[in-house]
């Protein structure tokens, strides 16, 4: 475990030097910074913008971060050739694999925590009371990005950041809209299409679970049920994703 930490330890300090994630982390907060001006030059306007736009922008970003910082964290290692100085000391493949995700949990977590305090408390100058409904919407979404970081990963370890980008985002999409398109190919005329439909619905990413912001932005606390067990769902897909990732990664022939 003092491996897996040392490991994760040093992916932090590497990720959070990494420019894109300042550039990321200024432009979210300036859509939120944005939203609290549209909201005092508009008449109609209410803080439930604010809060609206705030969540898109944390999640976005959040997304964007775990993506274009995540396919490189093995590619990155094998491109140098540092993989070769890494596989040679006492450390197993799977602690290399575990602490480059936890690394990027921890820089991911930094990064949506002060864009989370940003948004409260912005919420709380504009209604002088603290916006509680939008915690567990923001966990959700750190959830999701637990999932998102696992992709990055299990691409990263395979393939080219390029492929590795395109295949993390398209996953975001489909997970995003898994339940509609479940719906859409559930009407096809074939039972091999229908059957292939909710087999994909299952081994996909439902990330739609996740996605609580409509209930936070009207103030109204989601089930404490559906939290825990979204929550769970994340952390066993973003498990068996990494289970995967050590898989590949074990039998990959560095030579």
């Amino acid at each position: 475990m003092r491996k897996v930490l040392a490991i994760a330890l040093n992916t932090f300090r590497e990720t959070v030097r990494d420019k894109i994630l300042y550039t990321l982390l200024v432009f979210a907060f300036a859509m939120i910074g944005s939203a609290a001006i549209l909201i005092r030059i508009s008449v109609r306007a209410e803080v439930r913008i604010l809060q609206d736009l705030g969540l898109a922008a944390i999640s976005i970003m959040g997304v964007l971060m775990a993506t274009f910082v995540g396919i490189t964290l093995v590619y990155k290692e094998m491109d140098r050739r540092t993989i070769f100085t890494i596989i040679s000391k006492p450390i197993h493949r799977y602690q290399f694999i575990l602490g480059k995700y936890l690394g990027l949990l921890a820089t991911l977590g930094v990064n949506v925590a002060a864009m989370s305090l940003g948004l409260l408390l912005l919420s709380r100058a504009l209604t002088e009371r603290w916006p509680w409904a939008l915690l567990p919407a923001l966990w959700l979404t750190y959830t999701e990005l637990a999932v998102i970081t696992a992709l990055a990963t299990f691409f990263s370890a395979f393939t080219t950041p390029v492929l590795s980008a395109t295949f993390t985002l398209s996953l975001f999409l489909i997970g995003r809209l898994s339940g509609d398109l479940v719906v859409f190919l559930s009407k096809a005329s074939t039972v091999v299409v229908r059957g292939l439909a909710f087999g994909l619905y299952y081994v996909l990413p439902n990330l739609r679970i996740f996605d609580v912001k409509g209930q936070a932005v009207l103030g109204h606390l989601p089930d404490w049920r559906w939290v825990l067990g979204a929550t769970a769902y994340g952390i066993m897909y973003a498990t068996f994703t990494l289970a995967a990732t050590i898989l590949v990664f074990q039998g990959r022939d560095f030579k």
